[in-house]
């Protein structure tokens, strides 16, 4: 999740620098790396691209909650882990000595 935010940050910070500074315009025709269209063609591009910053931005947090909660949880379980393992070595040491 966290690299697929980082990927849609990218792309679109991408596209807005691009819009910035690739683009051409001369009277009313404007020109996107190459492309001739219109500028609400242009309007659309940066449209979609904020989105896909402010999405990419969800995604990541989400998926840094998401890793630190799995992170917590994976600890607990190891020294919970680690106790019953004691609690048990203890149990087989009194079972051999009763013996």
């Amino acid at each position: 999740m966290v690299i697929l935010g980082l990927l849609l940050i990218a792309l679109g910070a991408l596209a807005i620098a691009a819009g910035i500074f690739l683009t051409d315009v001369e009277g009313g025709h404007v020109e996107f790396l190459g492309i001739d269209m219109g500028a609400e063609a242009l309007f659309l591009i940066g449209v979609a691209a904020g989105l896909a910053v402010l999405w990419g931005f969800g995604i990541l947090k989400f998926g840094t909650k998401r890793e630190i909660k799995q992170r917590r949880e994976h600890k607990k379980l190891g020294e919970l882990s680690e106790k019953l393992d004691k609690v048990e070595a203890e149990r087989r040491a009194e079972d051999t000595t009763e013996n």
